[in-house]
C-alpha cells in the first residue's frame, strides 16, 4: 500500500527486540474526503497502523485491509439512530468570530469554558452582544485572556506563523510519540484468545472528547475490557453515543478519598491507562508517573494533550478545532479556497488520527510487555499530529465521497440507552480477527467502578 503518512507512523513505535514482519497492507473502497490537505491518507495510515499493532499482537499473519470510503466515514460521526437524535456536539456560541486584527475562535461545549470566555468579554449567560464584544479585542489578547480565565480560544494563525511561534517550533521538534521506558516488570501471563485478541486486558480510560474516547472504541472492539470513568459534572451530550461504544462507564471524584481509593484499586489491575488531561493535571491529583509506578508497576501509560509535551502551552487546554486554527490549517484552508471566513478540515481528523495511534501505542506497549517485561509509557499530541497532516498539503482542492447509501451501514441494530440504532460498516479487516463490540453505547456514570 502506498501512503505518504505510513513509514513515518510505523517509525514511530521502537522495535526493542527483534523485528516483526510487517502483515501485507490492502486498500479498497473509493473516495476522498474533500480537503486542501490529505485527511482520507491519513485515516488510511492510522487505522492500518493500528490493524498493524493488533494483528502482531494477535500474532496473525493474516493481511490489513483498510477501506478508504469507510475509514472516511468512521473519521466523522458513524451512528445513525432510527426514531430519535443525537443533540448537537457545539454549543450555540462556539465558534469563529472577527477580533479586531483577524480571527479567534471560542470552544465553549464544557459548561465552565463558557463561562469563563463570556466573563472575559463582559457578555451576559445568553450570549448577547457576542460578536460586537469580541470585535473590541485583539486576538491574542483575547485568546490570552481567556485562556488564563481557564477557557479555551485559539487566534488563527497561518502555517508560517505557527512554524515561528514558540509552541509551534517545540512541536515541530517533538517526536510523533514520545516513548518512555520503565523498570521490567515479570512478562506475565499471554492471555491471547484468537478470536477476541484483547479479552482479558483490562483498559481504564480517563479520556474526554475525542481522541482517547475512539482509541478506546477500537481497544473494545477486539474484546478489552474497557471502562470509562468520569467525573460527576461532565457530560458531552452529542459525543457520548458516539464514543461509549464497547464501554461500561463509570463515575469517581478523584478529590474524594473514598473515590480515590477505589480509582487506586482500578488502577491496580489495569493493564493499559488511558488520559488527556493537561500535562500537570494528574500530577496535581496525586497520580503523577512515579505514584503510577509504585501503585502499578506493570501498568501501560498512553496520554495525550491538545499542543504538545514540550514548549510553553504544553499546560494549554485545547481541541480539535482549536489546534487547526492554532496550527494554520484553517488559514491555509481560508487563503487557498479564496474564501473570507477559517476554513477548517471536513471532519475532527487530528482527533480521530490521534486517537488510533494511541490505541496502536498501547497494543504495541502491550506486546513488549508480554514479550520481555518491558513497560512502556506513551505520549502523544494533536498539534504534532497536526504537523504530519500538514506535511500533505495540497494546492487543489481534491477529493469527494459519494453520497452515504445503506451499502455503507452495517446491518447490526445497535440497541442504546437512547434507542436502535445503526452504524458505518467498520473499515478495518483482519481475516480471522473479527471486531465485536460487548456493549451498546450508553450513559455516562451507569455502572459501577469495578473490573
Amino acid at each position: 500500500m502506498e501512503n505518504p503518512f505510513l513509514d513515518e507512523i510505523l517509525a514511530a513505535f521502537p522495535d526493542y527486540g527483534k523485528p516483526m514482519v510487517q502483515p501485507e497492507i490492502h486498500t479498497c473502497g473509493e473516495g476522498d474526503l474533500p480537503s486542501w490537505f490529505d485527511v482520507t491518507g491519513i485515516a488510511v495510515a492510522v487505522i492500518a497502523a493500528a490493524g498493524i499493532k493488533l494483528a502482531r499482537w494477535a500474532d496473525a499473519e493474516s493481511p490489513v485491509t483498510i477501506n478508504r470510503r469507510l475509514a472516511s466515514l468512521w473519521f466523522d460521526m458513524t451512528l445513525r439512530p432510527t426514531g430519535w437524535q443525537v443533540p448537537s456536539p457545539w454549543d450555540p456560541i462556539a465558534g469563529d468570530y472577527r477580533a479586531k486584527d483577524g480571527w479567534i475562535r471560542l470552544h465553549t461545549n464544557a459548561p465552565h469554558h463558557r463561562v469563563a470566555a463570556l466573563s472575559v468579554l463582559g457578555v451576559p449567560a445568553d450570549g448577547q452582544g457576542l460578536e460586537p464584544a469580541v470585535e473590541k479585542w485583539d486576538a491574542d489578547a483575547l485568546e490570552s485572556a481567556i485562556v488564563e480565565a481557564g477557557g479555551c480560544a485559539a487566534t488563527m494563525r497561518g502555517l508560517e506563523a505557527w512554524a515561528r511561534h514558540p509552541q509551534g517550533r517545540a512541536v515541530i521538534r517533538e517526536p510523533l510519540i514520545w516513548w518512555r521506558e520503565h523498570p521490567p516488570a515479570e512478562p506475565g501471563p499471554d492471555r491471547r484468545d484468537r478470536d477476541r485478541p484483547l479479552a482479558g486486558i483490562r483498559v481504564l480510560d480517563l479520556t474526554r472528547v475525542l481522541a482517547g474516547p475512539v482509541a478506546g472504541r477500537f481497544l473494545a472492539a477486539y474484546g478489552a475490557d474497557l471502562l470509562r470513568v468520569d467525573p460527576a459534572d461532565w457530560d458531552e451530550p452529542g459525543v457520548v453515543p458516539e464514543v461509549t461504544l464497547g464501554k461500561r462507564c463509570a463515575g469517581l471524584d478523584l478529590k474524594d478519598s473514598d473515590d480515590r481509593s477505589t480509582f487506586e484499586t482500578l488502577l491496580k489491575d489495569a493493564d493499559v491507562l488511558l488520559h488527556g488531561y493537561r500535562a500537570n493535571a494528574l500530577a496535581g491529583l496525586g497520580y503523577g508517573p512515579e505514584a503510577l509506578r509504585r501503585i502499578n508497576p506493570r501498568l501501560i501509560d498512553v496520554s495525550h494533550n491538545a499542543y504538545g509535551w514540550s514548549g510553553p502551552w504544553v499546560n494549554r487546554r485545547g481541541f480539535d478545532s482549536l489546534v487547526q486554527m492554532s496550527s494554520g490549517i484553517a488559514d491555509y484552508g481560508m487563503r487557498m479556497g479564496g474564501t473570507d471566513r477559517p476554513h477548517p478540515l471536513p471532519v475532527q481528523a487530528l482527533d480521530h488520527a490521534t486517537g488510533y495511534l494511541i490505541a496502536a501505542s498501547a497494543l504495541h506497549a502491550l506486546g513488549e510487555r508480554t514479550a520481555s517485561g518491558r513497560v512502556l509509557s506513551a505520549r502523544l499530541s494533536l498539534a504534532r499530529v497536526a504537523h504530519l497532516l500538514i506535511a500533505s498539503k495540497r494546492t487543489e482542492l481534491t477529493g469527494g465521497l459519494p453520497a452515504e447509501t445503506q451499502h455503507d451501514i452495517d446491518p447490526l441494530v445497535e440497541e442504546t440507552a437512547w434507542g436502535p440504532a445503526r452504524r458505518i460498516r467498520f473499515p478495518l479487516r483482519l481475516p480471522g480477527l473479527d471486531h465485536a463490540w460487548d456493549h451498546a453505547a450508553g450513559n455516562l456514570r451507569a455502572s459501577p467502578a469495578v473490573w
